[in-house]
C-alpha cells in the first residue's frame, strides 16, 4: 500500500472520528447529511487535504495537526498583553521581523532527497540521549543555516520522513555529521517528542513545517502557523512542544505559545506578499518555538522576496498580536 493511498484512508477514518469544525477550522454542515456516505466521507478527506500544506511531493502533517490549525477563534489569555509588552521589553525590540530576505542564502534552507539517497553516520555532540539515532539520508553537499545554529532540514521522498539537525559540521573521519541534536518526524504522522525531549528546536517542535516559504506566499495562501522566535523565554511549555530552554519569569512565553494578529489590527494597505503574510498571521499565528532575536519570524531567502513590500510586516508592532489558550501551561 502507498504512502499516499495509506494517509487518505487516515484521513478518512479522520473525518468520521473527530470535529470536522476543528480539524478544518471552518463547519463542514454536509458531515451531518451525509453520514456513513462513502462518497461524502472521500470529498471531506480531499478537502482536508487540499487544506494541508505540502513540500517535496509530502503533505506536512495531518489536517488536524497543531501547525495547521486555525487560531482565529481561540480565546485570548487574560495575561495576553502583559506577556507581550513584557516579553518585547525584555527582548529589547517591539516589532515584526524576519530571518531571510532576497538573499537567496539567507535565513534557513530546506531540501529534497530521493528514496535512494545514501545514508551516513550522525554523531550526537550535546544531547544524544534526547535525539534520534542516524544514519539519515543527508547529502554531505547539503547546506547548512548560516546562523550559529547550523540547521539542516531534508524532506525524503517517498518515505515522506523529515530529517532535522542542530549545531552541525562534517565529520571527516566517520564520512558524516556532527550536530548538538537530531529529530525524524514522520509527515503523516502527528506524534511528537517525547515530554521533556528537544528536538532540532529547543520548543522540541520540527522546524520545517513553521517556516515562511516564498512558493507558499506566492499560491496566495499560507496553510499554517509560522515559527516564531523571541529573545528569552518562561521556562515553560505548552503541547505539542516538549522541551523548555527559559527562565523562571511567568511574564514571558513558554514554548509552543501560540500568538495571532489582532483580527481588528487594519491591513486593508497591505499589498502583494505583505498583504498573503499578514492573512496567515490573523488566521494561523505563529508558535513560539526557540529563542533568538525577539519576534523574529523564521523562513527560506529567495531572490523573489520583495524586500520592501515586506516592511509592511517589519512596521507591524508586537502589540498587535495577541497571546492566546492553546492550552494548559508545562512548569519546566
Amino acid at each position: 500500500m502507498s504512502r499516499t493511498t495509506t494517509f487518505l484512508l487516515a484521513l478518512l477514518v479522520l473525518v468520521s472520528s473527530i470535529d470536522l469544525q476543528q480539524a478544518n477550522g471552518a463547519p463542514l454542515p454536509e458531515a451531518a447529511s451525509s453520514a456513513g456516505s462513502a462518497a461524502t466521507a472521500t470529498q471531506l478527506a480531499q478537502r482536508l487535504m487540499s487544506n494541508v500544506p505540502t513540500f517535496g511531493g509530502c503533505w506536512v502533517f495531518p489536517a488536524n495537526n497543531t501547525w495547521n490549525t486555525p487560531v482565529s477563534n481561540l480565546p485570548v489569555r487574560p495575561e495576553s498583553a502583559a506577556t507581550i509588552a513584557h516579553s518585547a521589553a525584555v527582548g529589547g525590540y517591539n516589532k515584526v521581523r524576519f530571518t531571510m530576505w532576497s538573499e537567496p542564502t539567507s535565513g534557513m534552507t530546506a531540501i529534497v532527497v530521493p528514496a535512494n539517497q545514501p545514508l551516513v553516520p550522525i554523531t550526537y555532540t550535546a544531547y544524544p540521549a534526547q535525539s534520534d539515532p542516524g544514519p539519515f539520508p543527508i547529502p554531505l553537499t547539503v547546506p547548512t543555516e548560516g546562523s550559529t545554529d547550523r540547521h539542516i532540514l531534508v524532506v525524503q521522498q517517498g518515505t515522506c520522513r523529515l530529517y532535522e539537525l542542530w549545531l552541525t559540521s562534517r565529520n571527516y573521519a566517520t564520512g558524516g555529521w556532527n550536530a548538538g541534536t537530531g529529530a525524524v518526524w514522520d509527515l503523516s504522522s502527528n506524534a511528537t517528542r517525547p515530554p521533556n525531549w528537544t528536538s532540532a528546536d529547543a520548543a522540541g517542535l520540527a522546524i520545517m513545517p513553521g517556516l515562511l516559504r516564498y512558493d507558499e506566499v506566492a499560491s496566495g495562501h499560507i496553510k499554517h502557523a509560522l515559527r516564531m522566535l523571541v529573545g528569552t523565554s518562561r521556562n515553560a511549555y505548552v503541547w505539542p512542544a516538549t522541551h523548555q530552554v527559559g527562565i523562571n519569569d511567568a511574564h514571558l512565553f513558554p514554548m509552543g505559545a501560540r500568538l495571532r494578529l489582532r483580527a481588528n489590527f487594519d491591513t486593508s494597505g497591505f499589498t502583494g506578499q505583505s498583504k498573503v503574510i499578514a492573512t496567515a498571521l490573523k488566521e494561523y499565528g505563529v508558535i513560539v518555538a526557540d529563542q533568538g532575536p525577539e519576534f523574529m519570524i523564521s523562513g527560506t531567502g529567495d531572490a523573489r522576496w520583495d524586500d520592501q513590500n515586506m516592511n509592511q510586516i517589519r512596521n507591524i508592532p508586537t502589540s498587535a498580536f495577541e497571546y492566546v489558550d492553546n492550552g494548559p501551561v508545562h512548569v519546566g
